[in-house]
């Protein structure tokens, strides 16, 4: 009997995957230029080109503000300055690498803080060689940039909102 008339009730196994058992939550900037680009890292990593928005996993103990920061470091070797809340994924994601895992991303727009202190590439994946953790960094116009620009399948949908938004 349902006491709730006018809501459906889901079976435990309609809503949940069963085979998941950690979360997976990353945190990407999307760092929009004044001519119209957003920043876009050609990285090969777990032995894989991708092109992604710069940005990576949370820790613990970590805000995800603070997470975009650290990352910022990390991959530019500069800081930013995290502008506003863009988007969280609102529906499940699997990992693409991690079989029991859920993913969870959220997007920030940001700039940086000062003048762009690294190389800005004119092409995808301009690094040497094909080894893990090389990553280039490259401008991509917001009126231009599609799902197909994109590696992860969160990325794609932020891709298109983009588009849509400019």
């Amino acid at each position: 009997m349902n006491l709730f008339p006018g809501i459906f009730l889901f079976k435990k196994q309609d809503i949940m995957n069963e085979n998941i058992k950690q979360f997976n939550v990353r945190v990407y900037g999307l760092i929009i230029n004044e001519s119209g680009n957003v920043l876009l890292a050609d990285e090969y990593q777990m032995d894989m080109k991708m092109t992604k928005f710069p940005g990576g996993g949370l820790k613990f103990g970590e805000g995800t503000k603070d997470c975009l920061k650290r990352e910022a470091i990390e991959e530019f070797g500069q800081e930013v300055q995290v502008l506003d809340h863009f988007y969280t994924l609102d529906y499940f994601q699997p990992s693409m690498f991690y079989k029991d895992y859920q993913l969870l991303s959220i997007y920030y727009t940001a700039r940086f803080s000062d003048t762009i202190q690294f190389k800005i590439s004119n092409k995808p994946f301009d690094f040497a060689e094909l080894k893990n953790g090389n990553i280039s960094f490259r401008w991509r116009s917001l009126d231009m940039i599609s799902s197909d620009d994109m590696t992860l399948p969160v990325d794609k949908v932020v891709a298109d909102m983009l588009r849509e938004n400019e």
